[in-house]
């Protein structure tokens, strides 16, 4: 892969090349992306959906919102840092083409403040809640209505393909969804295949998917300007270069904010987790200015912010080490999972694991939430499957206005279960609990 096409500003709809040499710098078009995400309104449910505790009533405790903020930072960091990396060892890229070093990290912040957007209600076990209706619940009464993988995209319902339909999809007049660049939507991109083949390798661009057939078209534009390599006998692609970064910015989050929460839930005992972060820093560590620290609020901000200095310098030196095979499409990992504190992550990772994910909280509100989305599922899919078959009830006509589709009577049975779980994906958890309620009858 060049990093000349994997720079590329081209939108949707675009008919002339966009170049970088041109752009304007007061309104460069990577700045325009993340503008145009933060402005959307699929951003701005993120802050009523969950990160790790569902429908919290701390502000200690961070939302898909802020986490998407703080993950876009880290991820500006690394972009820069790395982007200053490559113009050196080919100084082309600036002198031919006009790109700065802060031009990735432009792309890398504007896909890390998307990564989440197309996460549905409660967290990854609404995405299980989705995927179980139609594996194992009334939805796969659909089963022999559906290609293989129309089928898989439903039972394997996943954030990451949703996220892209989100940014691109054509909606009420509006062409192209955000209209963001192809580069920036290639580093959103973690994921480059469709539903099946699942998981037909070990390498980290398998693990999961990240297009539903519905978007093949305009995936298959992006990956094409691009020049992202076909993989798997053309089962799957290459990712993006900079995906890595933006993985890489949502790990370190994840891993040290996510254990923060679970301190400041008192999931977590203070003396343990300290001692935990010290491990990962202790290369770092000041022990002068820690020890001047005398309170364990103030100890544990100092920690936090050198652990993911830390690991930000090391993603960086992992990804610049690697480049030749990341642009082959052979690097295989997460950069963090070739981190020198593997041990110290996973241990960390492990704590919140057995402290936080698995806390009473957690589990008794994912178990709300899988029979909301149940419920929600049942209700809407009832409704279009009615209207399709020209036998909608009055109050199957009251639920589908709330979709806000012509529900036409060419839709295929993928098309409208497709159009259920998206709109369904796009409640924040507050608005499907609402919904849920009125389904039930309580006003």
């Amino acid at each position: 892969m060049q990093w000349e096409q994997l720079l590329s500003l081209r939108k949707h709809g675009d008919k002339n090349k966009r170049l970088r040499a041109e752009e304007n710098e007061t309104r460069l078009g990577f700045e325009v992306d993340y503008d145009r995400v933060i402005f959307s309104s699929a951003f701005r449910s993120l802050q009523d959906k969950t990160q790790v505790i569902p429908f919290s009533k701390t502000s200690f405790v961070h939302t898909r919102l802020t986490h998407s903020l703080e993950v876009s930072v880290v991820g500006r960091s690394l972009g820069r840092a790395v982007g200053k990396a490559i113009l050196k060892k080919h100084p082309h890229l600036e002198k031919a083409h006009g790109y700065q070093f802060n031009d990735f990290g432009a792309i890398v912040a504007a896909a890390a403040l998307a990564h989440d957007i197309g996460n549905p209600p409660f967290g990854h076990s609404g995405e299980k809640a989705i995927g179980d209706y139609f594996l194992n619940g009334n939805g796969k009464r659909f089963r022999d209505m559906l290609t293989e993988k129309e089928y898989q995209d439903l039972v394997d319902f996943e954030g990451n393909a949703n996220g892209f339909k989100i940014l691109t999809e054509s909606k009420n007049g509006v062409e192209g969804g955000l209209r963001l660049t192809y580069a920036t939507l290639g580093a959103f991109m973690k994921y480059p295949k469709e539903s099946l083949p699942k998981r037909p390798t070990d390498h980290v661009a398998d693990k999961k998917y990240g297009v539903f057939q519905s978007d093949l078209a305009f995936f298959n534009d992006v990956i094409s300007e691009l020049g992202l390599l076909s993989r798997n006998n053309g089962d799957g692609f290459a990712r993006h270069p900079l995906t890595y970064l933006v993985e890489a910015a949502d790990d370190i989050c994840y891993t040290i904010i996510d254990f923060e929460d679970g301190i400041n839930l008192g999931l977590i005992e203070e003396e343990i987790a300290l001692e935990y972060l010290i491990n990962l820093v202790r290369n770092t560590l000041k022990k002068d200015v820690y020890s001047r620290l005398t309170t364990s609020q103030n100890r544990l901000a100092y920690l936090r912010s050198l652990a993911i200095n830390t690991l930000i310098s090391e993603a960086t030196t992992i990804f610049i080490e690697n480049e030749e095979a990341i642009l082959n499409g052979t690097f295989s990992e997460a950069l963090l999972d070739k981190s020198q504190y593997k041990v110290q992550v996973d241990d960390i990772i492990k704590i919140s694991v057995e402290k936080v994910y698995q806390s009473t909280e957690v589990r008794e509100k994912e178990i709300a939430g899988y029979t909301i989305l149940t419920t929600l599922l049942e209700a809407f899919t009832t409704a279009s499957e009615n209207q399709h078959n020209g036998q909608a009830r009055h109050y199957d006509k009251l639920l589908l206005k709330m979709l806000a589709s012509d529900h036409s009577s060419t839709q295929s049975v993928y098309e409208y279960l497709m159009e259920c779980c998206s709109y369904i994906s796009r409640l924040t958890d507050g608005n499907a609990l609402q919904i849920f309620q009125k389904i039930k009858g309580n006003l």
